[in-house]
Formats: structure tokens, sequence, C-alpha cells
């Protein structure tokens, strides 16, 4: 089986994509504290993700559509 590619393409973004996972967590209701999380079931980290691209997608939508004021889903 490959290996996971988890590395942050920009790493001056780390901070913003950590707070954006956190945002998502506190929105599906998942408790994640700061460093390893590896206890999280699979179910969790799936929702978690879940969440983190469903708002990446509405915020590239809303860029589309012009409503989005050059606003990314990391701030």
């Amino acid at each position: 089986m490959g290996r996971s590619n988890n590395r942050i393409l920009v790493p001056q973004a780390r901070a913003a994509m950590d707070q954006f996972k956190m945002e998502a967590a506190r929105e599906v209701g998942v408790t994640l504290k700061q460093g390893y999380n590896g206890d999280l079931t699979t179910r969790q980290a799936g929702s978690i993700g879940g969440q983190m691209v469903k708002k990446m997608i509405q915020a590239y939508e809303q860029q589309l559509s012009g409503g989005g004021g050059g606003q990314t889903p990391l701030g």
C-alpha cells in the first residue's frame, strides 16, 4: 500500500489549516487536542475531513459566483 501524502503544500499555511481543522471539528461535535489525535475513530476523523471539504467547496462556489469577496475558506 502506498504512503499517505499529508504534507501541507504551503508550509506558511499550517497554522491556518490547524485552526480550520479545529473549527470543523467543533462544528461536527468532535473534541480535538493540540498535537496528536490518533485516538479518534475513523468515523470522527472522516466527519472532520468531510466538513472541511464541504466548507472549502462552499467557499469556492461563492468565489465562482462572485459572492466570495476574495475570501478563502481559511480566512
